[in-house]
């Protein structure tokens, strides 16, 4: 099925489940942005925020600036927050999942990587180190070995009992092949994604984001989940 088709079929499922999906879509997007808020903020941490600010004016922080602010506490703080947003991600799939197999959903969905978040986590992690290590090669090795492992957070909400080396070597089976069909898929999205920052750049918080987030979360989220479905498909027959 083209990626046209699968956009068309997320579209349907918007609709057909609106409003209750584009809230959902909100509350994801909220608890996203409070997460992302306090890691950049964390007081008595790595000073995060002076950093950016910094480099926001074109100064270049050196290790001495860097060093001065450093905190423990705060870069462990920092580095807990930051392990929570794959697990939002994971929840959020898990729902557009369900919502794609027209199953019955619940707002208690978004938490479900919390039942099994040390997967997640590994799994993040281990991608990580993988995908930089391709990287050192070349950047294309490195786009190449992100798409690969795409999957793998969707065959473990099918299956919370595997490993997370089983769920990221079937995601690697799985994508063979079909690697620049996702890439085709994410690229159809880039004005999207541009047109949500710009509406971030020209309106002022907080009414920014939920203009164009919310619709385009789960319009991505969904068209995913039914390429996904559709790998599952044929790996049946």
């Amino acid at each position: 099925m083209p990626g046209s088709a699968l956009k068309a079929g997320a579209r349907k499922k918007i609709i057909e489940n609106s409003p209750g999906l584009l809230f959902i879509s909100l509350v994801y997007i909220v608890m996203v942005a409070i997460v992302s808020w306090f890691t950049i903020r964390l007081p008595g941490s790595v000073s995060l925020e002076d950093i950016y600010s910094r480099l926001a004016t074109g100064e270049m922080p050196g290790f001495g600036v860097i060093y001065t602010n450093f905190r423990p506490i705060g870069a462990v703080l920092a580095i807990i927050l930051y392990m929570i947003q794959p697990i939002l991600d994971v929840g959020f799939i898990s729902y557009c999942l369900k919502t794609s197999r027209s199953q019955s959903t619940e707002i208690k969905d978004l938490f479900n990587g919390f039942l099994f978040f040390t997967k997640i986590i590994s799994i993040f992690i281990i991608t990580i180190v993988l995908i930089f290590l391709w990287s050192l090669l070349l950047v294309i090795p490195g786009i190449i070995a992100s798409y690969r492992y795409r999957l793998a957070f969707y065959i473990l909400i099918d299956d919370p009992g595997k490993g997370a080396l089983q769920c990221i070597q079937e995601s690697k089976l799985m994508m063979y092949g079909k690697k620049v069909d996702l890439l085709t898929i994410d690229i159809s999205f880039i004005g999207w994604y541009l047109l949500d920052m710009l509406v971030l750049i020209i309106t002022p918080l907080p009414f920014a984001l939920p203009i164009v987030s919310v619709w385009l979360s789960p319009y991505v989220g969904l068209t995913r989940a039914a390429f996904y479905e559709e790998q599952i498909a044929k790996i049946a027959v």
